[in-house]
C-alpha cells in the first residue's frame, strides 16, 4: 500500500489532469419512482402523475413536481430521478431562452422539444451517463395536439396514449381497449 501526500499546487495540477472529476453521473438514483399518463382527447392533452410511490405519512418530498410547462405551448412530465429532471428543465429552459432571442414570432412546440430531448437523452447515454428518466411531452400548437414519450436510453414515440413506469403496465392496456379520439375530458 502507498500513500501520498501532496501540497495544493500539486493536488490542484492533479484533479485538472484527473478525467474522473469532470464524470459526473447519478450512479445510483435516489428519489425514483412515478408514473406519468399522457392522453390526446378531443379538445387537448391531459397528463396526469403520481405521488411517485409515496403517500400519506411515508411521503418524503412534498413539493416535488413532476409535470413542468414548458415555454407556450408543451407540458413535459417525468418518472425517474428528480435531481436528473431539474436538469433536463435547465436544458429545456436555456433552449426556450434561445428560441425566444431570435424574436422571430415563432415559438417552441411540444413536438420540437420531444425531438430535442430524443437527443439529449440518446447522447447522455452514448456517453455512458444517463438522465435516469422517462419523460412524457404533450401540449397543443396551432390546432395540431401532439403527445410522445422518450426512456433514459433515447427511445421514444408519438402515440394517443402515453405512460412511463408501472402506468405503462396498468394504464396502457386499458386504454387500448376504451380509448377513441371522440374522448372528452
Amino acid at each position: 500500500m502507498m500513500i501520498r501526500m501532496m501540497d495544493s499546487t500539486s493536488l490542484a495540477h492533479s484533479s485538472l489532469l484527473d478525467t474522473r472529476i469532470d464524470s459526473q453521473r447519478t450512479l445510483d438514483p435516489y428519489v425514483t419512482g412515478t408514473s406519468v399518463v399522457g392522453i390526446k382527447y378531443k379538445d387537448g392533452v391531459l397528463l396526469v402523475a403520481d405521488m411517485g410511490g409515496s403517500y400519506g405519512s411515508t411521503l418524503r418530498y412534498k413539493s416535488v413536481e413532476r409535470l413542468k410547462p414548458v415555454g407556450k405551448h408543451t407540458i413535459v412530465g417525468a418518472s425517474g430521478e428528480i435531481s436528473d429532471f431539474q436538469e433536463i428543465l435547465r436544458y429545456l429552459d436555456e433552449l426556450i431562452l434561445y428560441d425566444n432571442m431570435w424574436d422571430d414570432g415563432n415559438s417552441l412546440g411540444p413536438k420540437e422539444a420531444h425531438k430535442y430531448l430524443t437527443c439529449v437523452m440518446y447522447n447522455r447515454r452514448n456517453k455512458f451517463n444517463p438522465l435516469w428518466n422517462s419523460l412524457v411531452l404533450g401540449g397543443v400548437k396551432n390546432g395540431q395536439k401532439y403527445l410522445g414519450t422518450v426512456n433514459m436510453i433515447g427511445v421514444h414515440y408519438e402515440d394517443d396514449h402515453v405512460a412511463t413506469g408501472f402506468g405503462n403496465h396498468l394504464a396502457r392496456p386499458i386504454l387500448r381497449k376504451k380509448w377513441n379520439e371522440n374522448m372528452s375530458f
